[in-house]
């Protein structure tokens, strides 16, 4: 019922949202005569933040077109690499017509980004996918709404997630032999999860695991998001946050956690900070200051996009990751999509190196949270495991702005390219407890050692790069 309210009351400001935002135009035209009335900068403003305040927002485009590879400019085609029913595997595909950045781009790693399924769309992580293009072959998790996912389609259960992943890594290993994996947040959980199925049954593991900002372990240092879920009960989920999808929806019916509840739990974390911004947005426009006011615009653009969940994922989350704790202690057990059942052991994993990320500020997950994977993998040999906090980053900090890209991203790089596998003296050196700056020679050996075809250029067609 409470879905069809919110339903209710976004079609009914729609129109006024629109209006607004004519009216803002209006206000700002220096031809038109409304815009040489008194105050018409001021009522501009106010009728563009009541547009804002009202308006829908859907799912944004990623949007990126090119990145700059040492400063020639390579072209970037999106497209999706596996459709799921629940989730598409986007990869971010890069041509150039310059042989010699032709030569480069492909022979950088493959890297899958793990993005979040926790209220926002991948998309937050644009920053992070345009960053990693200039060094890394990207693909990522573009998760879909499940209210446009018919009902048809089943459920979709945090089990689903883990084999999803292990997909898409087996995927990327099939392509390229084996990849990098990166995990943001959220999927820090199942993806560690699923490189340890796959050790387990003795596949294939990726080289690299960097796990950031996530509740591995959310017993440590508990912030208000992880108090909620142990100070209200599974049942509590069940009866509070769970409604059914509305019938203007591909997905009527479906039970989801609504992505507008999440978004009102975001906001309601720092309420004082949102109201601040909002009022910011107004001065700037006031003044005349496309330059912030676009920030703006584009920052909650993306922050007040959200998606809906399913409802037995969601719930399944909040139980293993926050209340029972199954991955730290040992009892998580996940079914395969053969139905069988498989019981997580992160011990079993002994040649992927693990990088966990942390923010000094993080007020969503708290230090240590995501450091604990270490004390989980007792058989990756101590040469590859590293842990690095980065200083003054909040949540956001640590994968989308300036200090992802100043402080951040080079210890993701560096760590990335330290452990490509490119010999295996490389695993020699890591079982003797050698240093990270000796393995990292040895990779620096190896690649000069790989001999690059050279292929001439017959036309002026921009050629595939990797």
């Amino acid at each position: 019922m409470l879905y069809q309210l919110y339903e209710s009351q976004r079609a009914l400001m729609e129109p006024f949202s629109e209006i607004a935002n004519a009216a803002s135009k209006a206000f700002h035209n220096p031809l038109n005569p409304f815009g040489q009335l008194p105050f018409s900068q001021r009522l501009s403003a106010s009728y563009a933040l009541m547009h804002r305040l009202g308006k829908d927002y859907e799912k944004p485009a990623f949007g990126i077109t090119q990145v700059d590879v040492d400063g020639t400019s390579v072209a970037i085609h999106e497209r999706v690499e596996i459709d799921k029913p629940f989730c598409q595997l986007l990869r971010f595909k890069r041509f150039s017509d310059d042989q010699a950045t032709l030569a480069k781009l492909k022979g950088q790693p493959a890297v899958l980004v793990v993005a979040p399924l926790s209220g926002h769309y991948a998309t937050l992580l644009r920053d992070t996918v345009h960053t990693m293009l200039k060094d890394h072959k990207v693909y990522i998790t573009d998760w879909k709404n499940a209210r446009n996912v018919p009902l048809s389609e089943g459920e979709f259960h945090l089990d689903d997630y883990v084999n999803y992943v292990q997909e898409f890594i087996r995927h990327l290993q099939g392509k390229y032999g084996n990849c990098h994996v990166m995990s943001v947040c959220q999927p820090t959980v199942p993806v560690l999860a699923a490189a340890s199925l796959m050790a387990s049954r003795g596949e294939l593991t990726p080289l690299t695991l960097t796990m950031m900002g996530g509740p591995i372990d959310a017993r440590k240092s508990p912030t208000a998001v992880n108090n909620l879920a142990l100070n209200k009960s599974y049942e509590w989920f069940e009866n509070n946050v769970i409604f059914r999808v509305p019938p203007n929806y591909a997905g009527a019916g479906r039970h989801v956690y609504p992505g507008f509840m999440q978004h009102t739990g975001f906001v309601a974390m720092n309420p004082d900070r949102h109201a601040k911004s909002h009022y910011d947005f107004f001065l700037d426009l006031v003044k005349g200051d496309d330059v912030q006011a676009e920030q703006h615009r584009k920052f909650y653009d993306e922050y007040n996009a959200v998606l809906d969940m399913d409802a037995s994922y969601y719930l399944e989350t909040i139980q293993t990751v926050f209340q029972d704790f199954k991955l730290v202690n040992g009892t998580w057990d996940v079914r395969n999509p053969e139905g069988k059942t498989e019981r997580v052991r992160p011990q079993d994993i002994t040649t992927t190196a693990l990088l966990s990320v942390e923010g000094e500020l993080d007020d969503i997950s708290g230090s240590g949270q995501t450091e604990a994977v270490h004390g989980l993998c007792p058989g990756v040999p101590k040469a590859l495991h590293k842990h690095f906090e980065a200083p003054g980053a909040g949540h956001y900090g640590i994968f989308s702005g300036r200090r992802w890209r100043d402080v951040v991203y080079p210890v993701v790089k560096e760590f990335i390219l330290a452990h490509r596998g490119l010999s295996p003296e490389v695993s020699k050196t890591a079982d003797k407890k050698a240093s990270v700056p000796a393995a990292r020679k040895l990779v620096s050996k190896a690649a000069k050692s790989i001999p690059v075809k050279s292929t001439s250029v017959k036309t002026t067609w921009v050629k595939k790069a990797d």
